[in-house]
């Protein structure tokens, strides 16, 4: 199946009085149609920056490179990066929407939610503000908000936690695109309207066949909604396999760190928790090999000298580790 979004080499990068500074470094993937793919990694690894560079809402001083191809079912890929802002104007916000981390700041304080889903709809489309606000109410009943028609009438501040979370996703879908990005949706919710906010994802995705990148610093959460994982860390891609593959049989020693470091039911109590010894590397302080190298037991002296390329470990699954055919980690 041809891929939906094809993303290669990407690389962003910020000027700095040091001079410029890697955000996100080489990075490769795609998504095919109704697929999920979880990206994961801990903070500062580059996800938002990635998903900002796709929907190409990146500060003006920000230099990207690569290519971002995007295919919507109207003739060949399209390269994101090379589109003009008018083109890419009419994807974003139709082909390719976006949930963003927190709800209250995202939405406006002083905009009834039903207008706020509505300005999307005006924005895409020539039908009436009457018709816009119609499609509101009807996304509002697709994210299951009792009572649409009322509560479309509210303000972002009479919602509870959850309830802007769905806003945010009635927003997204109110006009149908084949890829949503939803960076870190769960995070600032309990753990029971995670759990609805992740099962309403899930209805979604099977009603409209959507396409979706889930960013999360959660592996839990991730384990429960991807179909394959992409593992980052420090603007770099290490790891990309299926979900079976990066959580069964992890092939980099970051993301073997990661598991070892989640409790769970059979971990033995007496001891503490693993970690992964050492703390992640500002962007300013990156060597030019592998940015794990300085925290791996089993670095070798190539690490530090150049990025490993991404080697295919077993069938679909990949790994940016120069030990792990050697060693057989």
């Amino acid at each position: 199946m041809a891929a939906l979004l094809d993303i290669r080499h990407l690389t962003v990068e910020f000027p700095t009085q040091g001079g410029p500074t890697k955000a996100v470094g080489d990075l490769s993937f795609a998504i095919a149609p109704g697929e999920v793919l979880g990206l994961v990694g801990e903070s500062g690894s580059g996800k938002s920056v990635t998903s900002l560079a796709m929907m190409r809402l990146l500060p003006p001083q920000a230099r990207a490179s690569g290519e971002i191809l995007f295919s919507n079912g109207s003739g060949s890929p399209r390269d994101l990066l090379e589109l003009a802002e008018p083109e890419m104007r009419r994807l974003r916000g139709t082909a390719i929407t976006m949930i963003f981390q927190e709800p209250m700041t995202a939405l406006n304080p002083v905009m009834r939610v039903g207008d706020q889903i509505a300005e999307a709809v005006v924005a895409h489309s020539d039908g009436s503000k009457r018709d816009a606000w119609d499609r509101a109410v009807a996304a509002m009943n697709d994210v299951a908000i009792a009572d649409p028609a009322r509560r479309a009438r509210d303000y972002p501040h009479q919602l509870s936690g959850g309830m802007r979370q769905r806003i945010m996703i009635a927003m997204a879908i109110v006009n149908r695109p084949q890829l949503l990005i939803a960076d870190e949706p769960t995070t600032a919710l309990d753990v029971t309207i995670q759990a609805q906010i992740l099962e309403l994802l899930a209805g979604l995705r099977s009603k409209f066949n959507l396409a979706m990148l889930f960013i999360s610093h959660d592996l839990a959460v991730v384990s429960q909604v991807a179909d394959r994982v992409a593992v980052m860390y420090a603007g770099a891609l290490v790891e990309l396999g299926s979900k079976r593959d990066i959580f069964h049989e992890p092939a980099h020693p970051y993301t073997r760190g990661l598991l070892k470091a989640v409790p769970t039911l059979r971990t033995d109590r007496t001891r503490p928790l693993e970690t992964i010894e050492g703390t992640v590397p500002s962007a300013h302080a990156v060597s030019p090999g592998c940015p794990f190298e300085p925290r791996c037991d089993f670095r070798v002296d190539e690490c530090a000298r150049s990025l490993p390329p991404v080697v295919e470990v077993a069938p679909g699954h990949w790994a940016r580790c120069p030990v792990v055919n050697q060693q057989g980690l």
